[in-house]
């Protein structure tokens, strides 16, 4: 018997460090597989895989209303978020981001981009290329008016409004950071406006918007 419970002792420990290795490690997500295979949970869009050459990903529909695509099975805390986004340079029917630490879509954290601002000639608009939000507390009208300049940036250099760009962002509670395009220096870096430590991690557009996503991966620390 107590051989049997030294041996029931020593699996239990090898299981639990090989789940705090696998903690640390990088996973990538194959989106277009995971439509096919049901591994998304879609709020307020239609989904469909694409291939564009070589890449291949998800595409959303146009709504009114913000929509989310959630990765099932996947509880995000911290870490490192990346992929590529494409959306178009269409004034105010572009808004392509990430949600996470989200319990559905009307109450989450996200980091989104406008690309229809991402070169304009307009210094305003180029300024509010990158947001942060946290839902229903922050939105973003409210952000601009209480904290100009905070929530929201340029983005320098900016990507071409219509084609892919690469986003790297860093969930270190409270702070994060955004990087675009493999640029070393971070486009925006905040501070939390939520307690909310984990939950749900997925693909986000905004009102009006549609939008293209690839090449996920997270390193969920």
């Amino acid at each position: 018997m107590h051989n049997m419970t030294n041996r029931i002792c020593l699996v239990a420990i090898q299981v639990l460090l090989m789940s705090l290795s696998l903690k640390g490690q990088q996973k990538e997500f194959d989106l277009f597989g995971l439509v096919q295979s049901g591994g998304l949970t879609v709020q307020n869009r239609t989904i469909s895989p694409f291939q564009d050459g070589k890449i291949k990903g998800i595409r959303f529909s146009v709504l009114e209303g913000d929509g989310v695509a959630w990765l099932n099975g996947v509880d995000f805390s911290g870490g490192i978020i990346e992929l590529d986004i494409r959306g178009k340079d269409v004034l105010q029917q572009s808004f392509v981001g990430i949600a996470f630490h989200g319990v559905n879509k009307d109450s989450t954290e996200a980091v989104y981009f406008r690309p229809f601002n991402f070169r304009s000639g307009d210094q305003v608009r180029k300024a509010h290329a990158v947001e942060y939000v946290f839902h229903p507390d922050f939105p973003w009208e409210w952000l601009r008016k209480e904290h100009p300049g905070q929530y929201e940036m340029e983005i320098d250099p900016p990507p071409v409004p219509g084609e892919w760009f690469h986003v790297k962002i860093v969930v270190h509670y409270p702070e994060v950071k955004v990087y675009v395009n493999r640029n070393v220096t971070s486009c925006l870096t905040f501070q939390e406006l939520s307690a909310r430590r984990e939950g749900k991690i997925g693909l986000w557009v905004g009102n009006n918007s549609d939008g293209d996503f690839a090449n996920l991966t997270i390193n969920n620390q």
